[in-house]
């Protein structure tokens, strides 16, 4: 049976919203004190902003489906909303006064935002011949472990000082992540490449 579409502003779709609204809240905690500065208190209120970002990616999808509520706005919204949730922690991360994300470790964040754009070019080029790409379940673990990472990095120092290494083992998430992103988005490309070869 087809999902019927439903007004915008369903609860799914709400939850969306909720999301894209945590990108600025998630970097004016940064810049509390009219600079960037990630004092503790910022890093921890960060960090619970994007725990509640991250509970609503979950949510919207799921209840969605059990509503049967998907809309257009709300398949459209959902990709852009994570992709500016995590490219927007990653690039606050590597500014912020810690240095959180440096040196070898950028180039772990480079791989996963080039893959995001990457992959949404591709996506949308194959939308247009009306081929779609579902979503491994290893681009699933993907993501879940990419953002327990980004959870653990905005802890950073002040997450240390409770449990210890917790930036350390952040990086090293942030590292798997961006090993298993290079192995998804090449899967999306060469599933992609097939449709580009035969068009």
């Amino acid at each position: 049976m087809a999902r019927r579409s439903t007004p915008a502003f369903n609860i799914p779709n709400l939850l969306t919203y909720g999301r894209i609204l945590a990108v600025p809240a998630i970097v004016l905690c940064f810049f509390l004190e009219g600079r960037l500065q990630s004092s503790d208190f910022a890093r921890w209120s960060a960090l619970a902003l994007f725990i509640a970002a991250s509970i609503t990616d979950y949510l919207d999808g799921y209840l969605a489906r059990i509503w049967e509520q998907t809309s257009n706005i709300g398949k459209m919204l959902d990709p852009i909303a994570d992709k500016l949730l995590v490219s927007t922690c990653l690039l606050l991360l590597a500014a912020d006064t810690d240095r959180t994300i440096a040196g070898w470790t950028l180039w772990a964040a480079i791989i996963i935002l080039c893959r995001e754009i990457l992959v949404s070019g591709l996506r949308e080029y194959l939308a247009a011949l009306k081929v779609s790409v579902p979503v491994t379940q290893l681009a699933k673990w993907k993501t879940t472990i990419q953002m327990v990472a980004i959870g653990f990095l905005l802890a950073g120092p002040a997450g240390d000082k409770v449990l210890p290494y917790t930036t350390q083992l952040g990086i090293a998430l942030l590292w798997i992540s961006a090993i298993v992103t290079l192995y998804t988005g090449y899967d999306y490309f060469r599933a992609g490449l097939k449709h580009i070869v035969e068009e």
